[in-house]
């Protein structure tokens, strides 16, 4: 079934999971810390099962809720509550290390694969901007402190600029997330920088 929004399923998590832990992982943090944002990646979207609106505040709730019951320490529990509700660009910024990596890893998973929706002539800008998206990379050089989210967009689908006129929140959410860890965030499209 079709619900007018991009892929939220066990791929787009599992993605967010492990870029989370891997930019914690590549900038030296311990594997505590390095597992509760592996943690948080993977709770992160559990709030659209209640509404996609405020999703990041009812997700961080249940989240919490679930690692209460399975016995987590207030203090993690409380870390990963507090990166999953402030992972949403509307409502949201990075307060932490685990939700400024959180914040990148969700916001760099833009690709044709998250499009649900299979008849191209009904496509609405956010299909056409994920579609045209044909490779996404995100790079990490420790040593010059840059992420980098590398784009290929197929322009013959949708023109770059559109690209800006859904994402230039989310674009701006991770330089703010980047600035939080120490590393500047450079986004390229089409071997072209743009930010």
């Amino acid at each position: 079934m079709y619900f007018g929004y991009t892929e939220h399923s066990i791929r787009h998590i599992t993605i967010v999971s492990e870029r989370a832990g891997s930019i914690l992982k590549q900038l030296g943090y311990d594997e505590r810390t390095i597992e509760l944002a592996k943690i948080a990646g993977y709770l992160h979207d559990i709030g659209n099962c209640v509404n996609r609106v405020d999703h990041a505040h009812s997700g961080a709730i249940i989240a919490y809720n679930i690692l209460k019951e399975m016995g987590m320490d207030i203090k993690e529990r409380t870390e990963i509550m507090m990166a999953i509700g402030n992972h949403d660009e509307n409502t949201g910024t990075a307060v932490s290390d685990i939700s400024a990596a959180l914040i990148i890893a969700d916001k760099s998973d833009v690709h044709r694969t998250r499009v649900r929706n299979k008849n191209m002539a009904t496509f609405d800008i956010h299909d056409r901007v994920n579609y045209a998206v044909t490779d996404a990379e995100l790079d990490l050089n420790v040593e010059k402190r840059i992420i980098k989210l590398n784009l290929t967009i197929d322009t013959n689908i949708c023109p770059v600029l559109d690209y800006f006129e859904i994402f230039m929140e989310r674009t701006m959410m991770s330089k703010s997330a980047a600035k939080f860890l120490n590393i500047w965030f450079e986004l390229v499209i089409n071997d072209t920088k743009l930010l």
